[in-house]
C-alpha cells in the first residue's frame, strides 16, 4: 500500500534499502528483470541507496536478491521522478489508442535534419498526430513519410511533408562527413553507414576504384576522405550527380572522387580497370556483374551486394560468372534484413 505524504509531495511504497558499494549491482539486477520502479527516484543518503519497487513485484526474485545481498524489502517514501519521453509514441498518448500505437512501426531515418517514418496504411489518417510527435521527440527541423517503396533507376521514393519545416534539401553529418542530398530526388542511406566504414578499413592507399551505382557518392567519398585513392563514381541520376560534386567540395578529401553521370553499361569502357569495383544495388547488381569482373585488375576485390535468404547463393553467383579465375571470399557478412527471411548481404571477393 502507498502512503503519501502531502507535505513532502513523496510516496511511502515498497523498496530496499542497501549499502552504497553493493547499489550499483543490485540496481543492474532491479532493471534488468523490469522490478525497478522508474516512476519514482532512487535517493541515497550518506551510507545508503534507496530504490523503489514495481507494486506487483516478483516475489521469488527479489526473495532471491534479499538472501544474496543480505537486506530486506521495507516501506520507504520516494519522490515521483520527472517524466522524460523515452520514444517519440511516448508522444502520442490519449491521442491514438494503444492498438493503434502498436501499428506504428518503432524504426525511422534521421537524414540531417529531417525525420522520414514508415506509417501503417490503416494510421494514414492520423499521420499529422504521428508527425508531430516524432518532431517534438527528436527535436528535428521536419518530418515526412514514405508514400512509396524505392522506384527506377533513380532509386528514389515519394516523400510527403508531415510537420515542421517542410524543406527537403538537407546535409547529413557521419564519421566527420557531410552529405547534401534531397532524399525524394536521390538515394541515400544513413543504414548504411557502418557498412561504408567497413569499405573504408578495406581499401588499401593507391587504389583504383569504380563506384557502379555511387549515387550523392556516400562511398567514394567515405573512402577519400581518408585514404589516396582514386574512386570513379558513377551514377545514372543527374541530381545525385550534382550532389556528388557538392558533396566533394564540402569534405576535405585525401583521395580524388571523380564524378560520371550515365549508364555504366555505356561508361565501363572510358573508365581504366580497376583494383576494387563496389555494387551497392542489391536489388538488380547481379545484372552488372559479368561487365563488373571483367573490368577488374587480376587480384582485384569486387564489394557486391544481393538480396538474398542465404550466403551460398550470393557466393555461388560470383563464383560461377568468373569461371575459371580463381575467387577468395574475403568475407560476407548480413548488412541488414530486407524483409522476413530475406536479408542484405554484402560479399568481398577477390577476383585473380
Amino acid at each position: 500500500m502507498m502512503l503519501i505524504n502531502k507535505n513532502s509531495l513523496s510516496v511511502e511504497m515498497k523498496g530496499i534499502k542497501i549499502i552504497k558499494k553493493n547499489a550499483n549491482k543490485l540496481r543492474t539486477r532491479l532493471i534488468k528483470e523490469k522490478q525497478l520502479c522508474t516512476s519514482y527516484k532512487v535517493h541515497s543518503d550518506d551510507e545508503y541507496v534507496y530504490m523503489p519497487l514495481i507494486t506487483e513485484y516478483d516475489e521469488k526474485f527479489i526473495n532471491s536478491l534479499l538472501d544474496e545481498f543480505n537486506v530486506n524489502v521495507d516501506d520507504y517514501e520516494f519522490k515521483h521522478a520527472q517524466y522524460r519521453p523515452t520514444n517519440f509514441l511516448d508522444f502520442l498518448d490519449d491521442k491514438i489508442s494503444e492498438e493503434e500505437m502498436e501499428e506504428i512501426r518503432k524504426s525511422f531515418d534521421v537524414i540531417g535534419d529531417i525525420v522520414i517514418l514508415e506509417i501503417p496504411p490503416e494510421l494514414e489518417d492520423k499521420k499529422k498526430v504521428i508527425g508531430e510527435a516524432a518532431l517534438k521527440f527528436t527535436k528535428r527541423r521536419s518530418v515526412y513519410y514514405k508514400k512509396s517503396k524505392i522506384q527506377g533507376v533513380t532509386r528514389t521514393r515519394k516523400l510527403e511533408f508531415l510537420a515542421g519545416v517542410d524543406d527537403l534539401e538537407t546535409i547529413h553529418k557521419e564519421f566527420g562527413i557531410r552529405f547534401k542530398l534531397n532524399p525524394s530526388t536521390v538515394y541515400f542511406s544513413p543504414r548504411l553507414a557502418t557498412e561504408r566504414s567497413r569499405i573504408v578499413d578495406e581499401v588499401k592507399e593507391g587504389e583504383v576504384i569504380i563506384d557502379f551505382f555511387a549515387g550523392i557518392g556516400s562511398f567514394p567519398i567515405s573512402i577519400a576522405h581518408v585514404k589516396d585513392a582514386k574512386i570513379y563514381g558513377v551514377d545514372i541520376n543527374s541530381e545525385a550527380i550534382k550532389y556528388m560534386h557538392d558533396n566533394i567540395k564540402l569534405n576535405k578529401l585525401v583521395g580524388e572522387v571523380i564524378p560520371i553521370e550515365g549508364d555504366i553499361n555505356n561508361v565501363i569502357d572510358e573508365l581504366p580497370l580497376a583494383d576494387r569495383i563496389i555494387m551497392n544495388l542489391p536489388g538488380t547488381a547481379k545484372d552488372f556483374l559479368e561487365i563488373a569482373i571483367n573490368h577488374l585488375k587480376c587480384g582485384g576485390i569486387l564489394n557486391y551486394y544481393e538480396f538474398s535468404s542465404d550466403y551460398n547463393s550470393v557466393i555461388e553467383r560470383v563464383e560461377n560468372l568468373a569461371g575459371n579465375r580463381k575467387t577468395t571470399v574475403l568475407d560476407i557478412r548480413k548488412v541488414k534484413s530486407q524483409s522476413p527471411g530475406v536479408w542484405h548481404f554484402g560479399l568481398s571477393i577477390k577476383i585473380e
